[in-house]
């Protein structure tokens, strides 16, 4: 049986985190577009051409692809713009956390591509990460402790390029708790720029609670001057940024097939006032004719008349008695 027959259809679409095999051509997947910060510095740019040849190396055939930000050629317009309108494309940021690029700039150039192109999550944070930081500590020389003193006495800085976004300091944040996970050890966030405590500032409050053995651990993706400049601050070791890790091409690819596996953001339907209802025509209501008003007729009182007073008996006076005549005897 095919190793690839006896996998849900929902894996299919994504890479394994060690790379390896990939479902369906590769040649009729959008391509790939990593997008870099850019940097004076040539170390950078040579860092980060290798780490695509890394990536397709494990992706064969996947059309893979280069544009920055800024200071380096080729830039992220151009390189979509030379993709044309019938290719679609992934832009994963080679950025470790969330911020101003990651949330607008890069959108905002993808928006505007001929054929549009989706935006990847940032790198960070991820646990693969730590595992590249933890290795690239172990290079410089990190041990585990060997004792309780000796883990008392130790801590890391993480040094990060620094952003004004707190969702950037969260990722980072996250990131330093990931990689205090595999040492055992407190790892302290700390900034080339644009926020605090740098480098410097961290190592010495580290001090100040009795841990004197600090590594700095480079939260880079490439060398370039801030990676120098959080270098020069370290008073015991420092590692070397991410570069061309393994892991680093393995999270590239992760990224991608993890935007492809979501469904695509469908745009808001517009929204179009409603024409306006003309007003119903208002009329005054035709007057009408007040009811005539007469006096009421008054009620006839009735007449009076004076009672006939009962007509009074008619007194007689009672016949007065003949006195009998006398005769004389």
């Amino acid at each position: 049986m095919n190793r690839n027959d006896s996998l849900p259809a929902s894996r299919l679409r994504l890479v394994p985190l060690d790379g390896g095999w990939h479902p369906g051509p590769p040649s009729a997947a959008p391509a790939l577009v990593v997008v870099a910060h850019g940097s004076r510095d040539p170390r950078a740019l040579r860092t980060v051409r290798a780490l695509l040849d890394r990536v397709r190396e494990l992706r064969p055939g996947l059309p893979v692809h280069l544009g920055h930000i800024e200071l380096n050629e080729p830039l992220l317009p151009d390189t979509l713009a030379a993709l044309g309108g019938g290719s679609a494309a992934v832009c994963v940021p080679l950025l470790l956390g969330r911020g101003h690029h990651v949330k607008r700039d890069i959108p905002a150039t993808a928006a505007a591509a001929p054929a549009g192109a989706r935006v990847a999550a940032a790198l960070g944070p991820h646990p693969l990460l730590a595992e590249v930081l933890h290795d690239r500590l172990a290079e410089a020389g990190w041990r585990a402790p060997t004792d309780a003193a000796d883990r008392r006495s130790r801590a890391v800085v993480l040094a990060a390029a620094g952003s004004r976004d707190p969702e950037s300091a969260a990722d980072t944040g996250r990131t330093a708790r990931l990689l205090a996970a595999r040492l055992g050890v407190p790892v302290v966030p700390a900034y080339a720029s644009a926020a605090a405590p740098t480098v410097a500032d961290a190592v010495r409050a580290l001090a100040a609670r009795g841990r004197h053995r600090v590594a700095v651990a480079s939260y880079f993706t490439a060398p370039g001057r801030f990676a120098t400049e959080c270098a020069g601050a370290a008073p015991w070791i420092v590692s070397a940024p991410l570069g061309t890790h393994p892991a680093m091409a393995r999270l590239v690819l992760h990224r991608y097939d993890q935007t492809l596996a979501t469904p695509a953001p469908q745009p808001a339907p517009e929204l179009t006032a409603p024409a306006p209802q003309p007003a119903p025509e208002l009329t005054a209501p035709a007057p009408q004719p007040a009811p005539e008003l007469t006096a009421p007729v008054p009620p006839t009182a009735p007449e009076l008349t004076a009672p006939v007073p009962p007509t009074a008996p008619e007194l007689t006076a009672p016949a007065t008695p003949t006195a009998p005549e006398l005769t004389p005897a």
